[in-house]
């Protein structure tokens, strides 16, 4: 589905439990298609791909990449971008901070991205570029070593040369994409460019980079820059209090690439009374890990938290007048869930304000299945229909605006 400017418009399908090929049809031929008659009856519907360790190996059987692209075009869908977050199990069960894993100080992590990049090269349409979006390097926990920031460097350059040398085989062109989230090595847009600048863009890295793929190291910078870049998570930038305008224009102007935003927004709490922090109890899913930040009256501190009962915990602590921000995907067409706001205004400034934007925009509410009950909307392919219909209506807005 092509929107204003040439951004491709999709959902993410890590909404849909799974983590088989045979789950990946499943959703295929009975979610996506529904969801494509509601939004884009009559052209063909790009579709925002997760795929887990399982099922991309699955892929490597004879003629299953085949009959993959066959239910596709059976379907009128197309693949452009895929979600390498989850290597494994992502819904109904405990995911928390294991979602991360393998991550890429491990060699598991830079195989598993290579099987990703094979698959999308030979889905991706002619004349159409892909990205796959991933961790973001590590759990902050897991990267506490001094040398930890060369390391995941290194491996994402070894993954940089995957995507060289498959662009060189196939002529596809597909960039990896680090999603920065609270609570990781990669949290705040300054840590990002901090990261780009001395270690991805280093001169070992560079030079590591040249000698997988032939080059020599003064050339491999713009190789970097057109292959690993960032994809910005709306919710993930307003909960750590970073308006997704400004980080996607900080990034942008130190030449770090974002090939793809994710459309999301997060649970937001202004002087919360104990009735509020009372019903914020629900957002305890015990499946995913719910950072918070809170920040204080007056000063403007903030205080993070790793998951939500943490910060439950110590919520007489932290004042009155404090702002709360939930790593909670909600629905994006929601201003408000009951006692409780949402980021959606920082979502729609970055939609409306931000003077460009990705080539991709994935909507990304995974969480609907651990939404409290009274906050769900319709199925769940009613709920992501409405989510890319109110996203449309956001950018045909921003669209006639520049016309103008």
């Amino acid at each position: 589905m092509l929107e204003p400017r040439g951004a491709h418009l999709t959902y993410c399908t890590n909404i849909h439990p799974g983590e088989s090929l045979a789950d990946v049809r499943n959703a295929l031929t009975y979610f996506v298609p529904e969801i494509k008659q509601r939004i884009s009856p009559k052209a063909d519907f790009g579709v925002g791909l997760r795929l887990a360790a399982q099922a991309a190996s699955e892929l490597e059987a004879p003629f299953a990449i085949d009959e993959l692209r066959s239910l596709l075009a059976r379907e009128g869908l197309f693949v452009f971008t895929l979600n390498g977050f989850p290597y494994g199990a992502f819904h109904s069960t405990r995911v928390k901070e294991r979602v991360y894993l393998p991550d890429w100080l491990e060699d598991r992590r830079v195989s598993y991205t290579h099987s990703l990049a094979k698959v999308l090269a030979a889905l991706l349409p002619e004349g159409m570029r892909g990205s796959i979006s991933t961790v973001p390097g590590a759990f902050a926990a897991r990267a506490a070593a001094p040398d930890a920031g060369r390391r995941l460097a290194l491996n994402i350059v070894r993954s940089a040369a995957d995507l060289v040398l498959l662009e060189r085989q196939t002529g596809k062109t597909i960039a990896l994409a680090l999603e920065p989230e609270p609570a990781c090595f990669l949290e705040k847009t300054s840590e990002v460019v901090r990261f780009f600048e001395e270690e991805l863009w280093s001169r070992e890295a560079r030079v590591e980079l040249g000698r997988l793929i032939g080059l020599d190291a003064d050339q491999t910078e713009d190789v970097l820059r057109r292959h690993v870049g960032i994809c910005l998570d709306a919710c993930h930038g307003s909960v750590e209090f970073e308006r997704p305008k400004d980080s996607l224009a900080t990034l942008l102007a130190a030449g770090i690439a974002v090939p793809k935003i994710q459309i999301s927004t997060g649970l937001k709490l202004t002087n919360p009374d104990a009735a509020a922090l009372e019903a914020l109890k629900a957002f305890d899913d015990g499946v995913y890990l719910h950072q918070t930040v809170v920040k204080s009256r007056g000063r403007g501190e903030l205080a993070h938290f790793v998951d939500l009962p943490a910060a439950l915990a110590a919520a007489q602590d932290l004042g009155e007048g404090a702002e709360w921000r939930v790593h909670f995907h909600v629905p994006v067409f929601e201003s408000r869930l009951g006692p409780f706001s949402s980021t959606q205004d920082e979502l729609i400034e970055l939609i409306s304000e931000a003077p460009e934007l990705a080539p991709h925009l994935e909507v990304e509410t995974y969480t609907f299945d651990v939404l409290p009950q009274e906050y769900r909307v319709g199925s769940v392919t009613q709920a992501v229909a409405r989510e890319l219909a109110w996203t449309i209506g956001m950018l045909a807005r921003r669209s006639s605006r520049d016309d103008s």
